[in-house]
């Protein structure tokens, strides 16, 4: 297999176990928190990410992957960035309405797109705005409801939006700035996010819910799906790293759509979640329009893949030009002739001139 082939392989495979990881910690989180009572998402994200860092670091020493230090101060704020977008994702839940914090999710795409197209240039066709509006389309249809704003709450929406669109879009560029893995980026990165979840966790969790997450019961059952979450996040958190530093936060965000569908669907059929009919047309919409992106992005991308070979070969062309004496000896021959002919029409012009 080719290394293209095996690039794409690998891709589809953690766009998979993104898919399929995010699923089963929403429903196994869904248990923890609906039928268990506990409701301590931040202070739970930070033991996610504290196992997850404690997996890596059994991976490393099992050599399963190699560690590669670089810039300590990025990685520290990449790292601090994520875990404050984290809270503030939390905090605007909390503040919010569902169908508000509904919204607030939807904003993350056009806000990257935004930042992506003022801060790094990048260009979007007209054919991925349309399918990326089709998409956002359908999954407000599906999933906003009541939309009721307060100050303190939208303040918190729009700071959570950003901090969430700067963080991926770092977690895309330092992968690529500084040629290091997922895996080493998120070995790295890990203890930060867990150390400013941890430390704010249960001060964001008690002012959210009003009960303090050291008193809680802890059951032998509650434990059990604790540390099932734990685990099943370890796959959630290297998918993620993975996804978009392979390909883009765009594509992350559509790829996070695809779950909150997904969700949906697995809501009403394992746990008889109330569904309806506006449900099931803005999954259908929002389907539609993850497959127009799907398509657009392989279009263009298999497009920008002839233009890279076409240069590339012209490239070589050229240099083989230059490595072959003969035609350099006859283009050499060629340029002094012409020189020549220039100067001695110069040489006339003058003489003319003069005369």
């Amino acid at each position: 297999m080719g290394e293209g082939g095996g690039f794409q392989l690998g891709t589809v495979g953690a766009l998979s176990l993104s898919v399929v990881s995010s699923v089963s910690i929403v429903i196994c989180n869904k248990a923890l928190m609906s039928s268990l009572g506990f409701i301590f998402a931040t202070t739970l994200t930070s033991w996610h990410l504290l196992v997850t860092f404690c997996s890596l670091h059994v991976a490393l020493l099992m050599k399963l992957f190699e560690h590669k230090p670089f810039d300590r101060k990025a990685v520290m704020g990449f790292g601090v960035l994520n875990g404050i977008s984290i809270g503030l994702l939390n905090l605007s839940l909390g503040f919010n309405s569902v169908g508000f914090y509904q919204m607030t999710k939807l904003a993350i795409i056009p806000c990257t797109v935004f930042l992506e197209t003022v801060f790094l240039a990048k260009k979007f066709s007209r054919s991925i705005q349309l399918s990326l509006t089709i998409l956002l389309l359908g999954v407000g249809i599906a999933t906003v409801t009541d939309l009721q704003l307060n100050l303190l709450g939208s303040v918190l929406s729009l700071l959570a939006v950003v901090t969430t669109c700067i963080a991926q879009i770092m977690t895309n560029t330092i992968q690529k700035k500084f040629k290091v893995s997922s895996t080493q980026l998120l070995y790295q990165s890990a203890p930060y996010q867990a150390l400013t979840l941890f430390v704010s966790g249960p001060f964001l969790d008690g002012l959210l819910t009003n009960q303090n997450v050291f008193a809680f019961n802890y059951t032998p059952q509650v434990l059990i799906f604790i540390v099932l979450s734990c685990l099943i996040s370890v796959s959630v958190n290297f998918s993620t790293f993975f996804v978009i530093g392979k390909t883009s936060p765009v594509t992350y965000q559509v790829l996070g759509h695809l779950k909150t569908c997904l969700v949906l669907a697995f809501g009403y059929v394992l746990l008889h979640d109330p569904f309806s009919w506006r449900n099931i047309f803005g999954i259908l919409v929002a389907i539609v329009g993850m497959v127009f992106y799907s398509y657009f992005c392989t279009t263009e991308g298999q497009q920008k893949a002839r233009e890279a070979s076409s240069n590339v070969l012209q490239i070589s062309q050229a240099k083989d030009v230059e490595s072959d004496p003969l035609i350099r000896a006859e283009t050499g021959a060629g340029t002094n002739d012409d020189g020549a002919a220039q100067t001695a029409q110069v040489w006339s012009s003058n003489k003319d001139l003069h005369a």
